[in-house]
């Protein structure tokens, strides 16, 4: 598709090159909150989770920063997924966009 678009189009490009693949893939799941001593369930909303076991964070942005990671992380930490990517699709080149991220002690 190439650099410029926004994040919703990669979002369902992405989801449909795996669906055609067979990799099974989610982008909402509802997920415990716990607070001070209450216990809920939210549902959260992330771009893609893959196999149950990466989480993908898709950008157009310039540069990626660390609020995004952040934000990554604090989804992989809800989900309990132990590795994640932020994919940046503004980059010329989407290898050069590619960076990530491990949630040390999830799925434990």
């Amino acid at each position: 598709m190439g650099p410029g678009l926004i994040e919703s189009i990669y979002e369902k490009c992405m989801m449909h090159e795996l669906s055609i693949r067979n990799v099974a893939t989610t982008n909402e799941r509802l997920v415990k909150v716990q607070y001070k001593g209450i216990v809920f369930e939210e549902p959260l909303r992330f771009d893609v989770l893959v196999e149950e076991c990466l989480l993908l964070e898709l950008k157009s942005v310039k540069e990626v920063l660390p609020i995004h990671k952040a934000q990554l992380l604090s989804d992989m930490k809800l989900l309990d997924i132990p590795l994640g990517l932020i994919i940046n699709f503004h980059e010329l080149k989407v290898a050069d966009g590619v960076f990530r991220m491990i949630l040390p002690g999830a799925n434990q």
